[in-house]
């Protein structure tokens, strides 16, 4: 059994050369909200949600981007209603969001 029901990690990386990248687009401030929210919620911890920020997940093109494990979904999102969408939908209730997911 895993840890975790599913385990979200945002990236959250900064590039010291000033390129794109996650962080520049409201990366952490989305991981907080997230994290705030299901703590809040009493859906974090051991046989719940896992909710971790991250260094470069290699996908700046697509960014900001998070990526969903065990069911290896990556994701692109903007705002706090798509990352509620992707915890209510997703990591609640075990449904991608397709209008968010990247390949």
């Amino acid at each position: 059994m895993n840890h975790y029901t599913r385990h979200i990690f945002f990236c959250n990386n900064r590039r010291r050369d000033g390129t794109a990248c996650c962080s520049q687009l409201n990366a952490k401030q989305m991981y907080r909200y997230a994290k705030d929210k299901c703590r809040h919620e009493n859906k974090l911890g051991a046989g719940k949600i896992g909710i971790s920020e991250s260094r470069c997940l290699g996908r700046c093109e697509h960014g900001p981007v998070a990526v969903v494990y065990p069911d290896n979904i990556w994701y692109q999102y903007i705002d706090e209603d798509d990352i509620d969408e992707i915890i209510n939908k997703h990591l609640i209730a075990g449904k991608p969001v397709n209008r968010l997911k990247i390949d």
